[in-house]
């Protein structure tokens, strides 16, 4: 068996990034979370107010993601031979929960004040902090998604979602504020449930993910096909069999096996070992650890004539 890991030297790289932009993301939702919570105190809006509970809680990300992200890039030691990836899904997971609390909550204080008859009019100003939000938001979202791509980065990748779910939510403030400068004074609670549910659905697809990985779900169909490909097409191997493919934190691992001629010298078998995990990084396009076992062809495989 040949197992190989090249991706290690990339890895303090992956860090610096991901360190800087979860940097940044504390720094718009700390902003964010004060304006959204002391404007919508002031205005009376409980969808306002709601949206900043929200940045709030990105802050608690932001901090898990620091934390998992660092952890799950160690090297592998002697507890950990697979290395420590799986923290950054426990940290995916963690912040899914936080996100389907947080959406919850929102719906139930939005839900408790349409019962209420409570109506609100909270005016220009919630629409202009609401306005600031979804931009700031959605920018980091596409700077922060870009990062965890690249990266593989499942916690990143999570935190990413949670900016657009807070920019979501933000615009959905704004219409409930327009709601109410037209008059409709149940527009901000209405508002207010919009942006829970969002964050529900947005919570339960990252618990959802998380859990396929901690059980060690394959990789997609699609890149499964594509690793198929590249060992059905090599003109070296007879045979292969016994593909298993399985994702921890930002990488993905390949194990398989190959029948090849058995005149193949250590050397040339290992080269060709090389070369089939570089073809399957090239039609990914993204790092993968492989462990290849190679074994003789049979003589009807050699001849064509296996069944």
């Amino acid at each position: 068996m040949i197992y190989s890991d090249k991706n290690s030297d990339k890895k303090p790289i992956a860090q610096k990034k991901i360190y800087h932009i979860t940097l940044w993301g504390i720094l718009v939702n700390a902003l964010l979370s004060l304006i959204k919570v002391t404007a919508g105190s002031v205005v009376n809006s409980v969808a306002l107010i709601a949206d900043g509970i929200h940045s709030l809680s990105d802050l608690l990300t932001d901090f898990a993601v620091l934390i998992s992200s660092r952890a799950g890039r160690r090297p592998p030691d002697k507890n950990h031979q697979y290395g420590h990836g799986k923290f950054e899904t426990v940290g995916a997971q963690f912040i899914g929960v936080v996100l389907f609390i947080v959406g919850v909550g929102i719906c139930r204080s939005s839900i408790t004040s349409l019962i209420r008859g409570e109506k609100y009019f909270p005016g220009l100003t919630v629409v202009c902090v609401a306005f600031i939000s979804v931009v700031s938001k959605e920018i980091l979202f596409q700077v922060t998604r870009k990062i965890a791509l690249t990266h593989r980065s499942s916690s990143l990748y999570a935190n990413a979602w949670h900016h657009r779910s807070d920019a979501f939510s933000s615009l959905a403030v704004i219409l409930g504020g327009l709601a109410g400068m037209a008059g409709f004074g149940f527009g901000d609670q209405i508002a207010g449930m919009v942006v829970g549910v969002m964050i529900i659905l947005v919570a339960v697809k990252l618990i959802i993910d998380g859990f396929k990985e901690l059980s060690e779900h394959s990789i997609d169909e699609e890149m499964v096909k594509k690793i198929q490909q590249v060992l059905k097409n090599h003109p070296e191997i007879c045979h292969w069999h016994k593909l298993r493919t399985r994702k921890i934190g930002s990488e993905i691992f390949v194990d398989v096996h190959i029948h090849v001629n058995p005149q193949l010298t250590v050397k040339l078998s290992h080269d060709l070992t090389l070369e089939i995990e570089n073809n399957i990084e090239e039609i990914l396009q993204i790092p993968v650890n492989t462990l290849i076992h190679v074994e003789p062809c049979t003589p009807e495989e050699i001849n064509g004539t296996a069944s």
